[in-house]
C-alpha cells in the first residue's frame, strides 16, 4: 500500500471502514473513478448505491451551485425552507396512495429506519416489529435493532422477530422457498407472537445486503394479505435497490404490493448525505421534535435530491436501468456457463448479485475465492463489492446512468479476474488487511 491510502491509515479511524482492496480515489466522473495512481476505475459499487447518476453528474452540480449561492439556512427544524418542500411534494407523488401522507428528511437510510422504527411502536401502541433474518436497516443503534444481518455490532431490539427471507436458490424452488417462509410466518402468529402487538413488518424489495435475494413471485403479496388482516404496517426498505435501480421506480412494484411507510436514502442524494421517510399522517405526525437533528432537511442536500428525482425521469434512468442490467445480467449468465465458481446470478435491472460456491451440487460458498475475485477485479480496473450472510456474493450497484458498453467492459475484467482466482494466480496474502464483511 502506498499514496493516499497509506496516509489515510496514518489519519482516519478505521471503526467506519468495511475495506476489500486499497482503494483510494482522487475525483471521478460518470461510472468511472480516478484512483490515486491515476488508474481509471470502472465503478459497479457507486459507494453501494449512493453515487445513483454516477460522479460529478451535471445535474446534481448545477442544483448544489444554485443551493449553495443563495443559502436557505441549514436545516428544516426550525424554518421551512423551499427545496424541502419541493423535494416532499416530488416524493409524495412517487409512492402508492396508503403511504402519501408527510416527509420526514434525514441523513441516511440508517436514521430514517431507526426513527421508523421508534414511530411506528410510538404511534400504533404495539410493541413489536417484525423483520428478516440477513435484513440490513442500518449501522445506527436503533438501525440495528431491527436489522437481522449477523455482521452487525449491535443488539437488537426487545421486541424483534426475524423471519427467514426466501431464498430459492437454497431451497431448490421458488415455490419450495415461498412456502417455507410463510408457513414459518403463519406458524409464528399462531404461536409465538400475537399479531395485533406487531407495529410493522420491515421489508427489503430485494434483500441487497443479505445476499441480493429476489423474493418469488407472490410472496410478498402474500405477506401484504397477512399484514392486511392484522393491521400490521409494511415498511418498504428501498434505501439500496429503490429509485429506479430495479428497472422500475420502487423495487416494491416487483412484487405488485402497496407499503404504509417507504423509506429512501443511499441514491436520493446523488452523492450527498440525505433520506427520507414517507408515510402516512397520522403516523408522521404522531408528535414534533421526535427525531431531529441539526441540519436535517438540509436545503442543500434536499435540492441535490430533487434534481436526481428529476433526472431519473426526464432521462429514464429506471428504464436504463432495466434494458443495461438485462445486458449485464446476459453476460453474467454466460460467465456462468464458463466459471464453475458461479452458482447463482439473480437481481432486477441494475441490482444484481452472483454468488460463488465450491460446488454446484453442494453449494458451498466460496468465501475466499469472493474476497480474491473482488481484489483481483480491482486490480484490473473494476470496483466491485461482495455481500450475503457468507460474504460469498458479488453485489452489482452500479449507477443508473451506465451503458451497455460499460457494462460489457466490466463483464470483461470480471471474466479475467474468475480466471485467475481459479487458476490460483491471486496471492491470498493480499487479503491479510482486508477483511470485508
Amino acid at each position: 500500500m502506498f499514496g493516499l491510502y497509506a496516509r489515510e491509515r496514518k489519519s482516519v479511524s478505521s471503526m467506519a471502514h468495511l475495506r476489500f482492496f486499497p482503494q483510494a480515489v482522487v475525483g471521478g466522473s460518470g461510472a468511472y473513478l480516478t484512483a490515486d495512481d491515476g488508474r481509471r476505475l470502472l465503478d459497479f459499487a457507486a459507494s453501494w448505491g449512493a453515487a445513483s447518476l454516477g460522479h460529478s453528474h451535471p445535474a446534481v452540480r448545477a442544483a448544489v451551485d444554485r443551493a449553495l449561492s443563495n443559502q436557505a439556512g441549514a436545516s428544516y427544524l426550525s424554518s421551512a425552507n423551499e427545496a424541502c418542500v419541493l423535494l416532499a411534494e416530488k416524493l409524495l407523488s412517487l409512492v402508492p396512495e396508503r403511504a402519501r401522507g408527510r416527509v420526514w428528511f434525514g441523513h441516511s437510510g440508517s436514521d430514517a429506519n431507526e426513527t421508523v422504527a421508534r414511530m411506528v411502536v410510538a404511534a400504533t401502541g404495539r410493541p413489536r416489529i417484525l423483520a428478516f433474518d440477513g435484513a440490513y436497516h442500518g449501522g445506527t443503534v436503533g438501525s440495528m435493532a431491527v436489522s437481522g444481518h449477523p455482521a452487525q455490532q449491535g443488539t437488537r431490539a426487545a421486541g424483534l422477530t426475524l423471519v427467514p427471507y426466501p431464498n430459492s436458490y437454497a431451497a431448490g424452488t421458488p415455490q419450495a422457498a415461498s412456502e417455507a417462509a410463510l408457513a414459518h410466518l403463519d406458524r409464528l402468529f399462531e404461536t409465538e407472537v400475537a399479531p395485533h402487538e406487531i407495529a410493522a413488518f420491515f421489508i427489503e424489495p430485494i434483500q441487497s445486503d443479505g445476499g441480493m435475494l429476489v423474493p418469488p413471485d407472490g410472496f410478498f403479496k402474500a405477506v401484504e394479505e397477512r399484514c392486511r388482516r392484522h393491521g400490521i404496517l409494511i415498511v418498504s426498505d428501498e434505501v439500496k435497490v429503490g429509485l429506479g435501480r430495479s428497472g422500475r421506480f420502487n423495487a416494491f412494484d416487483h412484487s405488485g404490493i402497496e407499503p404504509d411507510i417507504v423509506v429512501f436514502g443511499k441514491g436520493l442524494g446523488g452523492g450527498l448525505p440525505i433520506s427520507a421517510v414517507v408515510g402516512p399522517e397520522a403516523i408522521m405526525n404522531h408528535a414534533v421534535a421526535f427525531s431531529l437533528q441539526t441540519v436535517h432537511g438540509n436545503p442543500v442536500c434536499a435540492a441535490a435530491a430533487l434534481a436526481v428525482l428529476e433526472t431519473i425521469e426526464r432521462d429514464r434512468l429506471a428504464e436504463n436501468a432495466a434494458r443495461t442490467g438485462r445486458v449485464l445480467r446476459d453476460g453474467l449468465n454466460a460467465l456462468a456457463r464458463r466459471h464453475a465458481l458461479i452458482g447463482d446470478v439473480r437481481g432486477h435491472g441494475l441490482a444484481l448479485g452472483v454468488e460463488l460456491v465450491g460446488d454446484r451440487a453442494g453449494r458451498a460458498p466460496a468465501t475466499r475465492e469472493t474476497a480474491l475475485t473482488v481484489y483481483r477485479a480491482f486490480q484490473l480496473g473494476l470496483v466491485l463489492y461482495y455481500v450475503g450472510v457468507r460474504s460469498n456474493v458479488l453485489e452489482f450497484t452500479p449507477p443508473l446512468t451506465l451503458t451497455e458498453n460499460e457494462a460489457r467492459e466490466g463483464l470483461a475484467i470480471l471474466d479475467q479476474a474468475l480466471a485467475d482466482v481459479a487458476a490460483g494466480r491471486v496471492d491470498e496474502a493480499l487479503l491479510a488487511d482486508f477483511a470485508g464483511w
